[in-house]
């Protein structure tokens, strides 16, 4: 709403004194020549307007001095108003405001969604692989060239919010009540603190990232509400580090992350979300790897427990986790074998 409320902000202040000028003229007239409003009125638009036209009356050495001194005013404010109306006619600015409000709409209507704010380097890298993802996004930017720059990634599931995500109005404008997720990357500490503390009240089931730069702030933020912390710069020098020490390692984790046919994919899928007979079967019986050449690499246990490479007489149980580790083929064959599938 605020946004909105800044860019009419000139629209109805030039109006504004438009208005406040034909009153003056109006009160002007009638108290320095006696003219009935219905004259005073004519002769204010006749004034402002410059068209000309006869006075009512004969004016006063007051009433001239007051006219001359009201045309120049009136010169300046009405090519003033003719500016800004020429820039919401011509130069987009209702198109924009337009625009803004549908989007606005259109968030309202939103459920599961994830909220981003701050479209920076670390911002603007999340939201590409949300997309990635197929996940609906909500960017909260205040800077209007960063939100110009990452307008063309809209697809239908981008929606870009101007303003400051540390204020409560723009949180719930982005849905925060019902998004499932929001990733908090502000340049500033205190301000993710901010906005970690604002969406936990806000919502308190709601899964938290936010970024820190200095490590005092991380226990901050977790106090603050914030289910994870990531430390940008820290994360950067292990992995320079690893580069060294594991480089085999590294290219290993970079198949994870790159592009192309040989790209490998962690996917988590929820045991529930499959067909249900395949709870109480063990890992062996599944036979993954040669059914989909997918590989079973970890299993969380009801949020609580985690196992790796689980035994292959792991039996599965209702709320299981399993994360899988596969080309993107292989993790679609494991969807589409195991979805429906009555094992």
């Amino acid at each position: 709403m605020r946004w909105r409320q800044l860019k009419l902000y000139r629209f109805f202040w030039a109006f504004g004194l438009i208005i406040f000028s034909l009153v003056t003229g109006v009160v002007a007239y009638q108290v320095l020549e006696g003219y009935t409003l219905a004259e005073a009125f004519y002769m204010t638009v006749i004034t402002v307007s410059t068209t000309g036209f006869a006075e009512v009356h004969p004016l006063s050495p007051e009433g001239r001095l007051f006219t001359s001194v009201y045309i120049l005013a009136n010169i300046g404010l009405l090519a003033y108003t003719v500016s800004v109306v020429s820039t919401y006619l011509f130069e987009g600015e209702l198109r924009s405001i337009w625009k803004n409000y549908m989007n606005e709409r259109e968030i309202k209507s939103f459920s599961g969604h994830v909220i981003v704010c701050g479209y920076g380097r670390n911002g603007s890298k999340a939201t590409r692989d949300l997309l990635a993802s197929g996940e609906r996004i909500v960017v909260i930017e205040q800077n209007q060239e960063l939100i110009a720059a990452g307008e063309p990634l809209q697809e239908g599931k981008l929606n870009f919010l101007l303003g400051d995500a540390t204020e409560d109005l723009l949180l719930e404008q982005a849905g925060v009540r019902h998004a499932k997720a929001l990733i908090s990357t502000l340049p500033k500490d205190a301000d993710n603190v901010f906005v970690a503390l604002t969406a936990r009240g806000l919502n308190p089931k709601l899964e938290i990232i936010a970024r820190a730069s200095e490590k005092t702030t991380e226990q901050k933020l977790f106090r603050a509400g914030a289910n994870h912390v990531v430390m940008p710069d820290e994360i950067g020098g292990s992995h320079m580090a690893s580069l060294i020490t594991q480089p085999q390692v590294i290219h290993f984790l970079s198949l994870l992350n790159g592009s192309g046919p040989n790209k490998m994919h962690l996917e988590e899928v929820h045991l529930d979300q499959l067909a249900k007979d395949l709870r109480d079967l063990t890992i062996r019986e599944l036979d993954l790897r040669n059914r989909t050449g997918a590989t079973l690499i970890g299993l969380n246990r009801h949020g609580s427990e985690f196992l790796v490479s689980p035994d292959a007489d792991t039996r599965l149980q209702a709320g299981d986790v399993l994360i899988l580790l596969g080309s993107r083929g292989q993790i679609e064959a494991f969807t589409k074998i195991f979805a429906g599938s009555r094992v």
